[in-house]
């Protein structure tokens, strides 16, 4: 049995994550570090059993060590991160407290508890990043590998760099057992409606417009959150101490491909219920026209990279990685959720604006 401190467990993909593990490994005891900050949500974890959730900051050295040390974790599952990158452009200062400082943090815990005054037991820290520090890819260049290196293009990546470099550190100065995933877009329930798909999703059924950065030609590497949480349960469970794994949804679209599926999908779910109609008065969709009529392009985003692309054979090879969805499945099972769940996300517009 393993004593997990999941850190950033309340927001999206930790929230997802707690809820995967707690299917998975139900005989594991889990521990959520959330601040609840904007993005983090308390509700995320409703319905959960065994899952105690500790409101703090992973900047506080102090109550990460004491809570390693009384709850007996030995796997620190690291999500807890400042994200959004058009914030960390407004923002940086929060991106490098929270990313660089708040890892840190974290690494010197572990570092007292599980190395100082340690037992002996076997421990893990892994630390969540994303492929965006590897930079820009141009259309025909090799996708990002684990031996890309670094070039990180906003406040957001540059941060999540830096705590990627200290991981690094710690596991090669001190000997911490640690693993590090790079990760593509996310999506699936519980995201907060500020990122692409649930805030043009959101959008659709409200009426509003979706903008559209640039020529919307932008492309990502989409990646459901489940497949996500499966990597990183591979990773903990098999991967090799000290190394890093690329995690990819294998689905590289631009952005206005995915925004057009966004379209089809609410008009075709309107068409399919009528009762949408009713409940979003305000959508193209409850008038029979179409949703992509909401489609406006806008500036594009200072610092804007042209195309992220994840090569995962290493994660294929040798932990059998195997993504389980393309991205029509994956959308798909993600409106349905958010059209289930319009108590969830109401509240969280105004947050989200």
């Amino acid at each position: 049995m393993a004593n997990l401190l999941i850190t950033g467990g309340a927001g999206f993909i930790g929230a997802n994550f707690v809820h995967y593990w707690r299917k998975a490994s139900p005989g594991d005891r889990v521990m959520v570090l959330d601040a609840l900050t904007y993005a983090g949500n308390a509700a995320n974890l409703d319905g959960l059993e065994a899952v105690e959730l500790v409101v703090g900051d992973i900047c506080d050295t102090a109550l990460v060590t004491k809570l390693l040390s009384e709850r007996q974790i030995d796997t620190i599952v690291h999500f807890a991160a400042e994200s959004h990158v058009d914030r960390s452009i407004t923002g940086p200062d929060a991106f490098v407290t929270t990313n660089v400082v708040g890892t840190h943090s974290l690494l010197k815990a572990a570092k007292e508890v599980w190395l100082d005054k340690g037992t002996g037991r076997p421990h893990r820290f892994h630390h969540v990043s994303t492929d965006e520090v590897y930079g820009s890819l141009a259309p025909d260049d090799p996708a990002f590998s684990e031996t890309t290196s670094y070039a990180p293009n906003s406040p957001y990546s540059a941060s999540k760099a830096g705590s990627d470099h200290l991981v690094r550190a710690y596991h090669h100065t001190f000997g911490l057992e640690t693993t590090t995933s790079n990760c593509s877009n996310n999506y699936g329930p519980f995201q907060f409606p500020e990122k692409l798909i649930p805030l043009f999703t959101l959008n659709a059924l409200n009426g509003r417009h979706l903008p559209i950065y640039g020529d919307g030609m932008n492309v990502r590497d989409w990646l459901h959150v489940e497949d996500h949480c499966r990597g990183i349960e591979l990773i903990l469970k098999n991967g090799r101490v000290g190394e890093t794994y690329n995690v990819g949804g294998g689905q590289e679209l631009p952005n206005i491909r995915v925004v057009e599926e966004i379209c089809r999908g609410v008009d075709a779910a309107f068409a399919h219920d009528p009762d949408l109609a009713r409940r979003f008065p305000n959508a193209p969709a409850a008038q029979g026209r179409s949703s992509s009529e909401l489609k406006t392009y806008v500036e594009d985003r200072k610092g804007h990279d042209r195309r992220y692309a994840i090569d995962e054979t290493k994660i294929r090879s040798e932990l059998g990685y195997v993504p389980a969805r393309d991205f029509t499945q994956g959308f798909a099972e993600t409106l349905a959720w958010y059209l289930a769940e319009e108590n969830w996300w109401a509240p969280l517009l105004n947050r989200a604006a």
